[in-house]
């Protein structure tokens, strides 16, 4: 497996295991999925760079926490994507918007950015969550890969304190 990470803005500066957690991250879920060997690439950006991007490929003029470029792939042959060459796409993640939500969430910012790297990986990887099941499956994949990062369920709920 082959992947860069770029980091296009300095506010990721404040967070210098950024790098390593999504590093780790990565290579879990290709180590959980087995995936053929593949190549991408991470840009950690901010929110104008994220509310550009969501705007000009998804029409939604606002920050989101991270999208996912796809590259050309083949349909879906046993379950599993096929790609025509390794490399899968790109993994945008805002840091402004993920910072905010880890706060809003009470998740350490590094979990948050884990669950992040994989949710991105699992697009690329063909996976998307349009409807229930595939949301089911989709999930049920990031809390197996968490786990295996001793990263809580990014899904339970929490209690908050009043």
């Amino acid at each position: 497996m082959k992947f860069e990470i770029i980091v296009r803005s300095v506010v990721w500066q404040k967070r210098r295991t950024a790098k390593s957690m999504i590093k780790k991250a990565i290579l879990t879920a290709a180590e959980a999925l087995s995936p053929a060997p593949v190549e991408l690439a991470i840009v950690l950006g901010n929110d104008s760079t994220i509310q550009a991007l969501n705007r000009d490929w998804r029409g939604k003029d606002q920050p989101t926490n991270v999208l996912s470029f796809p590259a050309a792939s083949v349909p879906r042959s046993s379950g599993k994507p096929q790609h025509p060459s390794p490399y899968i796409g790109d993994i945008v993640i805002a840091y402004q918007t993920t910072a905010r939500e880890a706060v809003a969430e009470g998740k350490p910012f590094d979990h948050h950015l884990a669950h992040l790297a994989i949710h991105g990986f699992l697009h690329l990887l063909g996976y998307d969550h349009e409807n229930d099941r595939d949301a089911e499956t989709m999930e049920r994949l990031e809390r197996r890969i968490l786990a295996r990062l001793a990263v809580p369920d990014p899904y339970a709920p929490r209690l908050r304190a009043n």
